[in-house]
């Protein structure tokens, strides 16, 4: 593996204090033939990264060049305005607090992290969550001390800028860095790719099984790509690997996401990308999206505060179903047949959300699901509903959650107005793997929800289009992989 170090002035760092090439920016875009027919790792050491820059340059001409490059364009936008990074500010907060401990009870006013590596080991927690939330060589981050330690800004550090003491540290964190990406690799098998597959082993509703993943494998095998499982433990070596598919459960307030992120700030095909979890995640944003694009959705009232449930009562009529908008799995819908029950539903809710959706009830046997991928349907199959309950999963159950039955068909044997309506739903989120929700009623079809993360099961859902829906998922990924040039 070549890496590459790109810096904004000859002298901002010497050619001894690391064995790997150091070029300007400017030489690195005026040469554009550099490095053709490589694969190397782009470490930007601009001193400026603002918008048109040669540093953002460097960035942007790297990725298309077929160069992994940190920082990328989007983390040099993601800091550019505190209000584009303040969603990552609550995390990385209670992971700083939880260092004062260890720092003696306060915090300076500046600290800069190095790949992920603070001054001393009490920085580690932070650090690293730092380096998983933004990926760049060197960050400033300004801390407003107090009883609770507060985020005042995130920021680049320049390199030219650095003390001795500081610029000592960073070429020891840049040696740490470009040793542990490659160093720790296991030797590359015979296949031409390898495909890492995010997992929990002790997920109770997993997306899919760790049998069904092995199987997976065995087809992919077939087709040049090695499949091998990580978890979340193994954020640091993602690099390491070609593609990634997410198969764990998504929420973009865990580590699916940041993984997520990760892999396309690698330029690595994902599987589910982190627009697509951001989208899908949410039902009112999902209501919001389907009913602009015109693809059928159960008559909805968005509610905002108690004030809004007579509304909600007189539109929709009882029963009807009262969501959480993040939630998953059936998790977070329940069903109020009165006014009561939807009041105390509602009280509950609204003080974790500010919003919650309310939908016309409408009962079925089961719920079509529709895999799209790419952009084209997948597979059709019936969930049927649990036992004695509405919904195909009735976490109400003691014990285990207790799921419904399912019911297989053939692409060409589902009927063509159900995959029409899922197919324009999936294209409304993006270009990956989606599980489509729908209700078939005497009123016809309705969208109730796109799921980021669907199941995807050996014996289940491929029951109907058997091992081609595997070719065609790894098909997938090696089409985006050539479109990158690897």
């Amino acid at each position: 593996m070549t890496w590459v170090i790109l810096t904004g002035r000859q002298s901002d760092l010497d050619q001894t204090a690391t064995p790997h090439k150091i070029i300007t920016n400017r030489d690195y875009l005026a040469h554009p033939s550099l490095f053709r027919g490589q694969r190397p790792k782009v470490i930007n050491l601009s001193n400026r990264y603002s918008y048109q820059s040669r540093g953002y340059y460097a960035s942007l001409l790297a990725s298309s060049r077929g160069h992994k490059v940190i920082p990328t364009v989007e983390t040099m936008i993601d800091l550019s305005e505190r209000k584009l990074y303040e969603n990552a500010l609550p995390e990385l907060e209670l992971a700083l607090n939880k260092c004062r401990k260890d720092l003696g009870g306060s915090f300076p006013a500046k600290v800069t992290i190095f790949f992920g590596i603070g001054p001393s080991k009490a920085w580690d927690r932070f650090a690293k969550l730092l380096f998983d939330w933004f990926r760049a060589p060197a960050l400033e981050v300004a801390i407003k001390d107090g009883e609770w330690a507060a985020i005042h800004k995130i920021g680049f550090a320049a390199l030219g800028r650095l003390d001795d003491a500081d610029k000592k540290r960073f070429v020891a964190a840049l040696d740490t860095y470009t040793s542990r990406e490659w160093r720790d690799t296991k030797a590359r098998t015979p296949s031409r790719f390898t495909f890492a597959t995010l997992i929990d082993p002790h997920e109770q509703l997993p997306p899919s099984a760790i049998s069904s993943l092995r199987h997976w494998a065995r087809i992919a095998e077939k087709m040049g790509v090695e499949v091998e499982p990580i978890t979340k433990k193994d954020l640091a070596k993602l690099a390491n690997y070609d593609a990634l598919f997410i198969r764990e459960t998504t929420s973009i307030s865990n580590h699916t996401y940041r993984f997520a992120r990760r892999a396309q700030q690698e330029g690595m095909p994902v599987i589910d990308d982190p627009l697509s979890m951001i989208r899908c995640t949410n039902k009112v944003y999902l209501n919001e999206l389907m009913a602009y694009n015109n693809v059928p959705v159960p008559p909805t009232v968005m509610i905002a505060g108690l004030s809004d449930l007579q509304f909600a009562a007189d539109t929709l009529g009882f029963p009807l179903v009262l969501k959480i908008p993040d939630s998953s799995f059936s998790r977070g819908v329940k069903k109020a047949s009165n006014f009561d029950e939807l009041k105390a539903l509602a009280t509950a809710w609204l003080e974790d959300s500010d919003l919650l959706i309310a939908q016309k009830f409408m009962p079925t046997q089961y719920d079509w699901r529709v895999g799209v991928l790419g952009g084209q349907p997948l597979f059709a199959i019936h969930y049927l509903m649990a036992k004695k309950h509405w919904q195909i999963v009735n976490h109400d159950s003691k014990g285990k959650p207790v799921e419904g039955g399912i019911k297989t068909f053939t692409l060409k044997h589902a009927p063509a107005h159900v995959i029409d309506t899922a197919v324009r739903a999936a294209r409304c989120i993006g270009d990956g793997l989606y599980g489509v929700d729908l209700k078939e009623t005497k009123d016809g079809v309705f969208v109730i929800e796109v799921n980021d993360n669907p199941n995807l099961d050996h014996g289940v859902e491929d029951s109907g289009e058997k091992d081609e829906i595997w070719v065609r998922l790894t098909q997938w990924f090696l089409d985006r992989l050539e479109r990158n040039g690897k």
